[in-house]
């Protein structure tokens, strides 16, 4: 315990904070679809959600390795006044894009953030760019195409089985699996995304010399991140439920059950072989593929777009920020301070202005001035407002 100083500490504390808001930014990813067809009553999704991320959190490491000892160098000296940075560019992301509704990715601003700040704070030669290619960038494109291929498909094939069957019959069953595949897409998710917190936290102790190079997480790691995760899920991120849920597409119970499926199967296909991949990323690519698979064919192409680009920016967004920390944070303890108030002021600030327009789950299903769905012939341009 004598490895943990004061800065340590502070360290381990935002690593948490990291890991509850991308609780609450992911929770969208397992039950939105759930929640917009009905199967699961918001509170009652989000419970399931939490329970099920924590106990994903115990099955696996080896995206926490990918993390602690692939993307960064250890050999190179990095501080914790780094990895600090790098979190304070990941959350100010993650809280900005929930703001804004988007559904963007969690990982990857802590990609990011811990890319830009070891660039900044020990050089280019502190990052294993090889290990970003193959882990995180191709993973990063791969992932929704092939999410969304597999949902298209397994929709296609929902609506083919079940033609001719009465309506409510149908839906009615498909709701019933539901409740069992986003509680698969929780547990998934629980297995790969804690661990990133898991793995920047065990990060911290190798530097300090708590820990050896290429050690696996602790037990006392492994249960604080599981627990964050869980908390920030069950807080619930409404404002992206309510976009993954009822903005891109009007999904249907065979649509969910489809999209849920082909997530799950993605989620857990990659955390198996480490790729630190992005849940946000493979879930909207399936409900994509579902919207699209299903009779109407629609998708509302505005928040599409929008989207889209929120994932090109979210690495370089992050680490730019991160970046900028860690110089800050380099100039000694006063920087490490002036960055700390700008976390709190910004998160702070943000805060404050999502209460102007709350979304919860009393409200999470009401979108306002939905576009017209943009099929093969549509006549005009599509506009949405999906998230306050």
């Amino acid at each position: 315990m004598e490895h943990i100083t004061f800065l340590v500490a502070v360290v381990i504390i935002t690593a948490l904070a990291f890991d509850f808001t991308n609780g609450f930014h992911d929770t969208a990813n397992a039950m939105a679809t759930s929640i917009a067809t009905g199967a699961l009553k918001p509170k009652v999704a989000v419970t399931i959600a939490a329970v099920l991320n924590f106990a994903g959190a115990f099955l696996s490491v080896k995206v926490a390795t990918t993390i602690s000892g692939g993307i960064v160098n250890e050999k190179v000296g990095v501080e914790p006044s780094i990895i600090f940075a790098a979190l304070v560019g990941a959350i100010l992301w993650n809280l900005l894009t929930w703001l804004r509704g988007l559904p963007s990715s969690s990982s990857h601003a802590l990609y990011g953030g811990l890319i830009g700040a070891t660039v900044v704070g020990v050089g280019m030669n502190g990052v294993n760019f090889d290990v970003v290619a193959t882990k995180i960038l191709i993973p990063a494109v791969a992932s929704p195409l092939v999410a969304g291929l597999a949902a298209f498909g397994a929709t296609k094939l929902a609506y083919l089985i079940t033609r001719g069957g009465r309506e409510s019959t149908t839906d009615k069953g498909f709701r019933r699996g539901q409740v069992f595949s986003s509680s698969l897409i929780s547990l998934a998710h629980g297995t790969n995304d804690a661990q990133k917190t898991m793995g920047i936290i065990t990060l911290t102790l190798v530097s300090v010399g708590a820990l050896k190079p290429g050690a696996l997480p602790p037990v006392w790691v492994i249960v604080s991140a599981g627990a964050a995760i869980a908390l920030g899920t069950y807080m619930g991120g409404w404002r992206i439920i309510r976009s993954m849920g009822k903005g891109l597409t009007d999904i249907q119970p065979r649509q969910g059950l489809a999209t849920e499926t082909a997530a799950t199967a993605v989620i857990l296909t990659s955390t198996h072989m480490g790729y630190g991949l992005s849940t946000t990323q493979v879930c909207s690519g399936g409900i994509m593929g579902a919207g699209l698979g299903g009779p109407k064919r629609e998708l509302r192409w505005s928040l599409v777009r929008r989207m889209v680009y929120t994932w090109g920016l979210t690495l370089p967004a992050a680490a730019t920020v991160a970046g900028v920390a860690a110089f800050v944070a380099d100039q000694g303890a006063w920087g490490v301070a002036l960055v700390g108030a700008a976390l709190v002021a910004g998160s702070g600030a943000m805060w404050v202005l999502s209460r102007r327009q709350p979304v919860t789950a009393g409200n999470v299903n009401d979108v306002q001035e939905v576009e017209v769905p943009v099929q093969a012939a549509a006549p005009t341009p599509a506009t949405t407002t999906v998230a306050a």
